[in-house]
């Protein structure tokens, strides 16, 4: 029922790492980004080289769990390099012996549930199946990296709103009996994309989503429940690929669309992952129990434990008083200042803007 959008099992991993490595795809993507002078003369030898090298690195892995601790021992090296300090809290706001469905605001393409994983695996807490959208799967052996470390697919490419609805309700019943019956804990975004400028807010048709699984005669409260979501807020000190989040929403403010190069969401992830980000907070939040009306209400929760718990930094505050013509931090709005020295004035303006609603979301909770 679920085989094409499902994560691979332990007893899939050595064939799925045997196809990979002789993916031509993804040994031109290392060896341009590992050894670009030589691919770039040379593309065949580099190739193999890469080839090579993995074969010889992926001897040990037989099972998910030994992918997942390399990828946590490289997670540890990328956060000591990349950021000023990554920290976490909230544990003791759920239970954490429940599986649950973390829903967190959307900021990197790869890094947010990456994060969400590192701070639960040094919790002891089971890391989670993480939702990744189609639409970044350009390439069979992307989808094959992704599923081969816990991550399933949502499809948002199907061809009518006939197939699209099938999609939704299968992606609906797998994420409620992941969570309910396979006591496996789940991540997905609380919006398709990611907020490029700065306002977190969970799209309720996700919400409806979740729904569709459920039994009209079941109450709202009791399914919530079954899925136990809990909201994730996360928060950089300073976003890696800012420059082109502006780039991208100043152009879209002047002509109303945004052309993508190729390649741009390989960029994205790669400038996310080992670009600086200052200092990366996680904050798991309470719970969403209880009765509500409909997806809004529910999505209006999530927002609220989201916003609420969103951890501002100087970079947030400066901005949101720079736009606003009061007094700031001069520390601060020089490295503001040096991040936006390329931009023109329209892009410096949604940079500014990026990270400055954050704050602006906060005092809308107060009013």
């Amino acid at each position: 029922m679920f085989d094409d959008i499902r994560p691979y099992r332990d007893d899939e991993v050595v064939a799925v790492i045997e196809k990979l490595i002789n993916e031509k795809g993804l040994q031109a993507s290392i060896a341009s980004l590992k050894m670009p002078r030589l691919y770039q003369a040379l593309p065949q030898l580099a190739c193999t080289i890469v080839k090579w090298s993995l074969k010889f690195r992926a001897q040990k892995f037989h099972n998910i769990k030994q992918i997942q601790i390399e990828v946590a021992k490289y997670l540890h090296h990328l956060i000591k390099k990349s950021t000023d300090g990554f920290s976490y809290s909230g544990m003791d706001n759920f239970d954490n012996t429940k599986p649950a469905l973390f829903i967190s605001n959307h900021r990197d393409i790869v890094l947010d549930v990456a994060l969400v994983n590192l701070a639960l695996y040094k919790s002891g807490i089971n890391t989670v199946e993480a939702a990744v959208g189609d639409n970044l799967l350009h390439q069979p052996w992307v989808a094959d990296l992704m599923r081969i470390n816990k991550s399933f697919i949502v499809k948002r490419n199907e061809e009518n709103k006939r197939a699209m609805l099938k999609a939704s309700k299968q992606l609906s019943a797998y994420i409620h009996d992941t969570v309910a019956n396979r006591n496996q804990n789940i991540w997905i975004a609380q919006r398709e994309g990611r907020a490029k400028d700065g306002i977190d807010k969970t799209n309720s048709a996700l919400v409806s989503m979740l729904l569709l699984n459920k039994d009209k005669q079941i109450p709202i409260a009791d399914y919530l429940a079954e899925i136990n979501i809990v909201p994730v807020s996360i928060s950089y000190e300073f976003d890696p690929c800012d420059n082109d989040k502006a780039i991208e929403l100043a152009e879209k403010e002047a002509t109303g669309s945004y052309q993508k190069q190729e390649g741009e969401d390989l960029k994205s992830i790669t400038q996310g992952l080992i670009g600086q980000k200052g200092r990366v907070h996680i904050e798991f939040c309470q719970p969403i129990q209880g009765d509500y009306a409909d997806s809004k209400a529910i999505a209006a929760a999530i927002d609220k434990e989201i916003i609420s718990n969103y951890k501002l930094y100087d970079s947030n505050l400066v901005a949101h008083a720079k736009l606003n013509q009061q007094q700031t931090d001069d520390t601060v709005l020089e490295q503001l200042n040096k991040r936006m020295e390329n931009l023109t004035l329209a892009q410096q303006h949604w940079l500014l803007t990026m990270y400055a609603n954050p704050v602006a979301a906060k005092q809308q909770l107060k009013l």
